[in-house]
Protein backbone atom coordinates (compact mmCIF):
# COMPACT_ATOMS: atom_id res chain seq x y z
CA UNK A 1 0.00 0.00 0.00
CA UNK A 2 3.14 2.31 0.70
CA UNK A 3 4.61 1.78 -2.19
CA UNK A 4 0.88 2.66 -4.34
CA UNK A 5 0.22 5.57 -2.14
CA UNK A 6 3.57 7.58 -2.43
CA UNK A 7 5.13 5.32 -4.83
CA UNK A 8 2.78 5.10 -7.80
CA UNK A 9 -0.04 7.41 -7.41
CA UNK A 10 1.71 10.64 -7.59
CA UNK A 11 2.85 9.88 -11.12
CA UNK A 12 -0.74 8.75 -12.24
CA UNK A 13 -2.15 12.25 -10.58
CA UNK A 14 0.70 14.33 -12.58
CA UNK A 15 -0.83 12.32 -16.03
CA UNK A 16 -4.36 12.53 -14.89
CA UNK A 17 -3.50 16.49 -14.08
CA UNK A 18 -1.01 16.88 -17.23
CA UNK A 19 -3.52 15.28 -19.61
CA UNK A 20 -6.54 16.77 -18.38
CA UNK A 21 -5.58 20.04 -18.77
CA UNK A 22 -4.48 19.13 -22.13
CA UNK A 23 -7.61 18.10 -23.22
CA UNK A 24 -9.77 21.01 -21.69
CA UNK A 25 -7.38 23.16 -23.79
CA UNK A 26 -7.84 21.78 -26.79
CA UNK A 27 -11.61 20.54 -26.66
CA UNK A 28 -13.20 23.29 -23.67
CA UNK A 29 -11.23 26.41 -24.66
CA UNK A 30 -14.60 28.71 -24.17
CA UNK A 31 -14.65 26.98 -21.04
CA UNK A 32 -11.71 27.37 -19.51
CA UNK A 33 -13.21 30.00 -16.90
CA UNK A 34 -14.59 30.56 -14.00
CA UNK A 35 -17.75 30.97 -14.79
CA UNK A 36 -18.16 34.16 -12.87
CA UNK A 37 -21.58 34.58 -11.19
CA UNK A 38 -20.96 38.36 -10.28
CA UNK A 39 -23.98 38.92 -12.53
CA UNK A 40 -26.57 37.70 -10.38
CA UNK A 41 -25.07 38.83 -7.17
CA UNK A 42 -22.20 40.50 -6.12
CA UNK A 43 -22.53 42.12 -2.34
CA UNK A 44 -21.20 38.72 -0.74
CA UNK A 45 -18.97 38.02 -3.75
CA UNK A 46 -17.07 41.33 -3.24
CA UNK A 47 -16.12 40.23 0.25
CA UNK A 48 -15.92 36.43 -0.07
CA UNK A 49 -13.86 36.08 -3.20
CA UNK A 50 -10.90 38.31 -2.06
CA UNK A 51 -10.35 36.10 1.28
CA UNK A 52 -10.87 32.60 -0.44
CA UNK A 53 -7.98 33.66 -3.12
CA UNK A 54 -5.54 35.77 -0.61
CA UNK A 55 -5.75 32.46 1.68
CA UNK A 56 -5.09 30.03 -0.86
CA UNK A 57 -2.73 32.15 -2.40
CA UNK A 58 -0.49 32.28 0.83
CA UNK A 59 -1.61 28.42 1.32
CA UNK A 60 -0.29 27.31 -1.35
CA UNK A 61 3.05 29.35 -1.14
CA UNK A 62 3.55 28.13 2.38
CA UNK A 63 3.74 24.87 0.53
CA UNK A 64 5.92 25.69 -2.16
CA UNK A 65 8.21 27.03 1.02
CA UNK A 66 7.88 24.26 2.79
CA UNK A 67 8.17 21.52 0.64
CA UNK A 68 10.55 22.50 -2.36
CA UNK A 69 13.27 25.22 -0.29
CA UNK A 70 15.21 22.51 1.78
CA UNK A 71 15.72 23.05 4.98
CA UNK A 72 19.37 23.52 5.10
CA UNK A 73 18.96 26.96 2.67
CA UNK A 74 16.98 28.37 5.75
CA UNK A 75 19.36 27.12 8.05
CA UNK A 76 21.70 28.94 6.63
CA UNK A 77 20.02 31.80 6.84
CA UNK A 78 19.90 31.49 10.82
CA UNK A 79 16.25 30.78 10.25
CA UNK A 80 16.16 27.48 12.32
CA UNK A 81 13.65 25.09 12.89
CA UNK A 82 11.94 26.76 15.83
CA UNK A 83 11.23 29.92 14.20
CA UNK A 84 9.90 27.55 11.05
CA UNK A 85 7.54 25.80 13.16
CA UNK A 86 5.96 29.21 14.47
CA UNK A 87 5.70 30.79 10.96
CA UNK A 88 3.99 27.64 9.69
CA UNK A 89 2.25 27.28 12.98
CA UNK A 90 0.66 31.16 12.68
CA UNK A 91 0.60 32.08 9.50
CA UNK A 92 -0.31 28.39 7.83
CA UNK A 93 -3.11 28.44 9.92
CA UNK A 94 -4.65 31.88 9.66
CA UNK A 95 -3.72 31.39 6.11
CA UNK A 96 -6.04 28.22 6.18
CA UNK A 97 -8.64 29.61 8.30
CA UNK A 98 -8.95 32.79 5.93
CA UNK A 99 -9.24 30.45 2.58
CA UNK A 100 -12.07 28.18 4.63
CA UNK A 101 -14.41 31.03 5.85
CA UNK A 102 -14.04 32.69 2.22
CA UNK A 103 -15.16 29.06 0.81
CA UNK A 104 -17.71 28.88 3.72
CA UNK A 105 -19.30 32.26 2.71
CA UNK A 106 -18.72 31.26 -1.27
CA UNK A 107 -20.44 28.35 -0.74
CA UNK A 108 -23.38 30.52 1.29
CA UNK A 109 -23.98 32.34 -1.50
CA UNK A 110 -24.77 29.98 -3.57
CA UNK A 111 -27.13 28.09 -1.88
CA UNK A 112 -29.17 31.08 -0.48
CA UNK A 113 -28.80 33.24 -4.36
CA UNK A 114 -31.65 31.04 -6.35
CA UNK A 115 -29.80 32.25 -9.70
CA UNK A 116 -26.13 31.93 -8.52
CA UNK A 117 -27.42 28.07 -7.11
CA UNK A 118 -28.73 27.08 -10.80
CA UNK A 119 -25.32 27.55 -12.42
CA UNK A 120 -23.71 25.59 -10.04
CA UNK A 121 -22.43 22.29 -11.41
CA UNK A 122 -21.79 19.00 -9.85
CA UNK A 123 -18.43 19.29 -10.56
CA UNK A 124 -18.87 22.33 -8.73
CA UNK A 125 -20.21 20.87 -5.61
CA UNK A 126 -17.56 17.68 -5.39
CA UNK A 127 -14.54 20.64 -6.01
CA UNK A 128 -15.64 22.89 -2.92
CA UNK A 129 -16.06 19.44 -0.82
CA UNK A 130 -12.13 18.51 -2.04
CA UNK A 131 -11.25 21.63 -1.25
CA UNK A 132 -12.48 22.57 1.81
CA UNK A 133 -11.25 18.37 2.97
CA UNK A 134 -7.97 19.21 1.52
CA UNK A 135 -7.45 22.67 3.96
CA UNK A 136 -9.47 21.45 6.93
CA UNK A 137 -7.31 18.13 6.72
CA UNK A 138 -3.82 20.11 6.39
CA UNK A 139 -5.02 22.85 9.27
CA UNK A 140 -5.83 19.63 11.71
CA UNK A 141 -2.58 17.80 11.17
CA UNK A 142 -0.53 20.98 11.75
CA UNK A 143 -2.48 21.94 15.00
CA UNK A 144 -2.22 18.19 16.68
CA UNK A 145 1.09 17.69 15.88
CA UNK A 146 2.27 21.75 16.77
CA UNK A 147 2.72 23.58 20.08
CA UNK A 148 4.87 26.66 20.78
CA UNK A 149 8.00 24.58 21.56
CA UNK A 150 8.33 22.15 18.63
CA UNK A 151 6.29 20.81 16.39
CA UNK A 152 6.32 17.92 13.60
CA UNK A 153 9.26 18.82 11.20
CA UNK A 154 7.69 17.29 7.70
CA UNK A 155 10.68 19.01 6.38
CA UNK A 156 12.43 15.57 7.10
CA UNK A 157 10.65 13.23 6.15
CA UNK A 158 7.25 14.85 3.63
CA UNK A 159 9.59 17.59 1.78
CA UNK A 160 12.38 14.95 0.76
CA UNK A 161 9.78 12.59 -0.31
CA UNK A 162 7.81 15.27 -2.60
CA UNK A 163 11.24 16.82 -3.98
CA UNK A 164 11.80 13.01 -4.55
CA UNK A 165 8.82 12.81 -7.07
CA UNK A 166 9.93 15.23 -9.62
CA UNK A 167 13.72 13.37 -9.63
CA UNK A 168 12.01 10.55 -10.59
CA UNK A 169 13.23 8.39 -7.47
CA UNK A 170 10.64 8.70 -4.79
CA UNK A 171 11.31 7.72 -1.23
CA UNK A 172 8.53 6.00 -0.03
CA UNK A 173 9.78 5.20 3.10
CA UNK A 174 10.32 8.88 4.17
CA UNK A 175 6.48 9.60 3.49
CA UNK A 176 5.44 6.32 5.55
CA UNK A 177 7.11 7.52 8.69
CA UNK A 178 4.99 10.65 8.33
CA UNK A 179 1.69 10.78 11.19
CA UNK A 180 -1.26 9.60 9.88
CA UNK A 181 -2.86 12.88 9.38
CA UNK A 182 0.12 14.29 7.12
CA UNK A 183 -0.82 11.06 5.20
CA UNK A 184 -4.96 11.66 4.53
CA UNK A 185 -3.79 15.40 3.80
CA UNK A 186 -1.52 14.33 1.30
CA UNK A 187 -4.30 11.96 -0.36
CA UNK A 188 -7.17 14.33 -0.10
CA UNK A 189 -4.52 16.98 -1.90
CA UNK A 190 -3.42 14.39 -4.81
CA UNK A 191 -7.31 14.00 -5.08
CA UNK A 192 -7.90 17.69 -5.61
CA UNK A 193 -4.96 17.94 -8.02
CA UNK A 194 -6.81 15.13 -10.65
CA UNK A 195 -9.58 16.81 -10.01
CA UNK A 196 -8.79 20.09 -11.04
CA UNK A 197 -9.16 19.75 -14.76
CA UNK A 198 -12.18 19.22 -14.65
CA UNK A 199 -13.34 21.69 -12.60
CA UNK A 200 -13.48 26.08 -12.46
CA UNK A 201 -10.04 26.09 -10.87
CA UNK A 202 -8.34 25.18 -14.10
CA UNK A 203 -8.68 29.15 -14.52
CA UNK A 204 -5.74 29.25 -12.12
CA UNK A 205 -3.57 28.07 -15.23
CA UNK A 206 -4.65 31.18 -17.16
CA UNK A 207 -4.02 33.87 -14.48
CA UNK A 208 -2.85 37.13 -16.92
CA UNK A 209 1.45 37.10 -15.65
CA UNK A 210 2.11 39.75 -18.39
CA UNK A 211 0.01 42.27 -16.52
CA UNK A 212 3.15 42.58 -13.82
CA UNK A 213 5.74 43.36 -16.96
CA UNK A 214 3.72 45.50 -19.34
CA UNK A 215 4.35 49.43 -19.05
CA UNK A 216 2.39 51.55 -17.31
CA UNK A 217 -1.41 53.06 -19.18
CA UNK A 218 -1.56 56.37 -19.26
CA UNK A 219 -4.79 57.92 -19.13
CA UNK A 220 -5.21 62.05 -20.11
CA UNK A 221 -7.91 63.93 -19.72
CA UNK A 222 -8.78 66.36 -22.66
CA UNK A 223 -10.38 70.10 -22.27
CA UNK A 224 -13.89 70.16 -22.65
CA UNK A 225 -13.86 73.14 -25.39
CA UNK A 226 -11.18 71.93 -27.20
CA UNK A 227 -13.50 69.10 -27.96
CA UNK A 228 -16.18 71.39 -28.59
CA UNK A 229 -14.23 73.56 -30.73
CA UNK A 230 -12.78 70.30 -33.15
CA UNK A 231 -14.58 70.19 -36.40
CA UNK A 232 -16.69 67.15 -36.70
CA UNK A 233 -15.74 64.21 -38.44
CA UNK A 234 -17.03 62.87 -41.57
CA UNK A 235 -19.94 60.27 -40.58
CA UNK A 236 -23.92 60.14 -39.71
CA UNK A 237 -25.13 63.67 -39.07
CA UNK A 238 -25.46 65.09 -35.87
CA UNK A 239 -29.23 65.22 -34.59
CA UNK A 240 -30.04 68.26 -32.91
CA UNK A 241 -32.35 67.91 -29.58
CA UNK A 242 -33.26 71.36 -29.45
CA UNK A 243 -36.08 70.71 -32.74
Amino acid sequence: MSIFLWGALPYLVIGLLATGLAWRYRYDKFGWTTRSSELYESRLLNIASPMFHYGILFVFVGHVMGLFIPAGWTDALHFGEHAYNLLSLFAGTAAGVLAIVGIGMLVYRRRTQTAVFHVTTRNDKLMYVVLVASIASGLFAKLTHSSLDEGYDYRTTIAPWARSIFLLRPEVDLMAQAPLAFHIHAVIGMALLALLPFTRLVHMFSVPMQYLFRPYIIYRTRDPRQLAERAPQRGWERIDSGR
